[in-house]
């Protein structure tokens, strides 16, 4: 109940206009770093497990995909937390941009992916830099990403958040552990950039459960309130 409250007493403070942030930046204040440093010479399929990444889209619009008439942005697309990735993690560092045997995806395999990550070409990145340190195939990576989201229900106070609030990322993980059961705070990590809500990202085994993060990975945003767009 004390969640619930917290979220949705949050609806009703509205924010001046968001400043900008891109989809990789962070910044020293107000944001976490990468999860860890990538290895230097990493091997497909050698890696512990998954970091499941969920970007807000509506902010990515406002800052960035706005100016770019990308169709992701579009009114009535309802995006809310789209797919960033499912990237490769190990307990100290990770893996990217590997060199694999396996044939890239074709453009309608990654045109196939846009109802969850908004874009065919952030599709196509994911693979390039993550999918190929997995040793799965394209589609099987895919395939893979796809089920990873799945997995993850949206709590439906941000689902459907209809103007712009200031909420604490602590509310947002609150949130998420209250929509899926078996979630704990030391499985998910919410991030920020120059004042927004980013990220969610939540650990998971290479058979896609819950399971806690690494430390490097673990790291969050610790502001008393964030700012986030209304889904479009």
């Amino acid at each position: 109940m004390r969640l619930i409250a917290l979220l949705i007493a949050s609806l009703f403070i509205t924010t001046a206009q968001a400043q900008a942030w891109g989809w990789k930046s962070h910044t020293a204040t107000t944001t976490t770093t990468p999860p860890a440093v990538p290895l230097v010479t990493p091997a497909p399929g050698n890696f512990d497990y998954y970091v499941l990444s969920l970007s807000w889209s509506a902010d990515w619009c406002a800052t960035t995909g706005d100016a770019r008439h990308d169709p992701q942005c579009a009114s009535g697309r309802d995006y809310a937390f789209v797919l960033h990735g499912l990237w490769p993690q190990n307990e100290q560092g990770y893996p990217d941009n590997c060199h694999t045997s396996q044939r890239d995806p074709s453009r309608s395999q990654s045109a196939a992916m846009t109802d969850i990550t908004g874009s065919a070409g952030l599709a196509w990145h994911e693979w390039q830099k993550h999918g190929r340190c997995t040793g799965l195939s394209a589609q099987a990576f895919y395939d893979t990403a796809r089920k990873a989201y799945t997995s993850i229900a949206i709590p439906p106070e941000l689902r459907h958040l209809n103007k712009q609030i200031d909420v604490a990322p602590s509310v947002i993980v609150d949130a998420f552990i209250a929509a899926n059961p078996g979630l704990k705070r030391t499985m998910i990590a919410v991030t920020c950039d120059k004042g927004k809500i980013q990220e969610a990202r939540i650990c998971l085994t290479k058979t896609l459960q819950p399971r806690p993060c690494s430390p490097e990975a673990a790291r969050s945003c610790h502001l008393s309130g964030a700012e986030m767009d209304p889904v479009r």
